[in-house]
This record gives structure tokens, sequence and C-alpha cells, in this order.
């Protein structure tokens, strides 16, 4: 049975080697080993492999009985045993080919697939919490167990590499539409994209979620897509949410939409990207907006 095993020790020698002691006396094996140093005390990652009659409780109690702090116990499997340093290579790499799918990315580095706590839900541990910036653009991370400030940093300069990336990824116009600029028609809580009369785009303004948010749905003709006709359908439909007294706006999409994080970055507002399995939420506050002069 496998176990992923976070835990803080002092900074002092043989803290590791008598951990390392009790788990041999265990019959447990110590399969993998990440270090995060600090200020007086050390943040240690282990995998290791125990008897199949252990459970979480069990092994906290091993790694408490040898001098841990903060222990936290989770079934993993053998994809925890991959090489650290090359993770990280690749999610750079991934960063730089698609910067688009970084939320998807970096929560796959950092294993924050736990479901992040709803909005105005207090979280337990703020540590649990990750919360990186690209431009005016806040994704956050949560997962159970809490991030190390070497986690942090690097999240962050992660972040810095897919805002550099986004800037070199310029949209493209197709050839077929060269030229053609979309009007843009509001009708009640709808907002449409017009050419020559034919809808290339639209956004809804929808009822309440959760909190008393409106939700909103947007589309994009395929043929239209990246030449800034989303961003646009999600300013004006944020307009009309502020009109209407809404102090934010949640727009829910797949995980793997290429579209969002370019567009909510363009449309120079101050999203919030949260990742929840297969699906992106993103919340935008739109009290700051005016409604368009017609």
């Amino acid at each position: 049975m496998l176990w992923r095993v976070r835990t803080t020790l002092p900074d002092r020698p043989g803290a590791l080697a008598l951990l390392a002691e009790q788990c041999g006396l265990a019959d447990i094996n110590i399969l993998g080993l990440q270090i995060f140093p600090g200020i007086g005390a050390v943040t240690d990652e282990l995998v290791l492999r125990s008897p199949d009659d252990w459970d979480a409780a069990r092994l906290v109690a091993l790694v408490e009985g040898a001098g841990g702090l903060s222990v936290r116990a989770l079934r993993c499997t053998e994809a925890a045993l991959a090489d650290q340093p090359t993770r990280y290579v690749r999610a750079a790499q991934q960063v730089l080919e698609e910067p688009h799918r970084f939320p998807e990315v970096v929560a796959r580095l950092f294993d924050a697939a736990a479901e992040p706590p709803e909005v105005g839900v207090a979280v337990a541990d703020p540590a649990q919490v990750m919360e990186l910036a690209i431009g005016d653009v806040q994704v956050l991370l949560h997962r159970s167990l809490p991030f190390t400030a070497t986690e942090l940093a690097r999240g962050a300069a992660l972040a810095d590499l897919v805002a550099d990336a986004l800037v070199h990824t310029a949209p493209t116009a197709p050839a077929a539409h060269a030229g053609a600029m979309p009007a843009y028609a509001v009708q009640g809580q709808v907002v449409r994209a017009l050419v020559d009369g034919a809808e290339v785009g639209r956004a809804i303004l929808g009822e309440a979620v959760e909190d008393g948010t409106p939700a909103i749905t947007l589309r994009v003709e395929p043929a239209w897509r990246r030449r800034g006709v989303g961003t646009r359908l999600l300013v004006e439909v944020s307009r009309l949410a502020h009109a209407s007294g809404a102090d934010e706006v949640v727009l829910r999409t797949s995980a793997d939409n290429r579209a969002v994080l370019p567009m909510v970055l363009a449309a120079g507002l101050r999203g919030r990207i949260r990742l929840a399995g297969e699906e992106l939420t993103v919340r935008v506050p739109v009290r700051e907006l005016r409604p368009q002069s017609r």
C-alpha cells in the first residue's frame, strides 16, 4: 500500500535518520523523498510502502513518534514516484507550448486535485491554498496538504513563464474573415456578436448560482475564435451584470478550454480562476464597470 506522507522535522542532525529507523522497524519502505528547507524546521514529503493492514492514523502515529509534526498521510499511486525535477521541466515545456493550459498543468504538478472550497467558505488551513497571479488574473489552487514556501516559489516562477509566453501568443485571424469586424447588440440579458446580420457569438446573463452571483454562458463560433470576440462579449455581459446590481459574475467551462485564460487577461478584468476536477470556474468582479454608452 502506497502513501504520500508530509511532515515537519526539526532542523538538526539525525532527525530524518530516526524517522527512517522507525519506518524500518515497522517494515515500512521509504520509496521517495522530497525535502523543502525552512528556517528552524524542514518539511519532508515521503512516499512510503506499508503493509496492507496499515491505515492513515497508524502511519501518522508512527511519524509523530519519530519526532514529526503536522503529519499528513494520504493514499497515493505509483505516479507519486515520478522524478520531481523531470515533472517540473515537463510542466515548463507544456506551459511554453500551450500557455492557455496553465491552470490544468500547474494543478496536476502540485497534486491539487482536491475539490476547492466554495467561495465564501473559510479554508481550514490557509497554507492549503496557492494563489498565482498572471497579470490581473488569479489562478487559485487548493489541496488537503499545505503548500511549502518552495512550492509557492516554483508556482510563481511558472506563472511568470506563462505570462511571458502569452505575450508572444498573438491570435491569428482566419483568412476567410480577414478585415470583418463584428457588431455587438444587447437584447435583454443577451449580448450578440453579429457579422452581416449573422450571429457569430453570444453571451447570456443567466440565473444566480450559490451565493447569488449570476452565471454567464458564452459561446463563439469556431471560425471566429481567437479574434477578441469572446473577450468583448465577456466585457459587455459583465456590464449588463453590473447594471442589474451584481458585484461579480461566474463562468464555468471545461478544464481544457483554451480560450479562458487569454480571454480574461485580454478583457482587463480581475478574474479568479479555480480548477475543480474537469471544470474551470472563473469569477469576475464587475462592480467597477460602467454601462456602455450607446
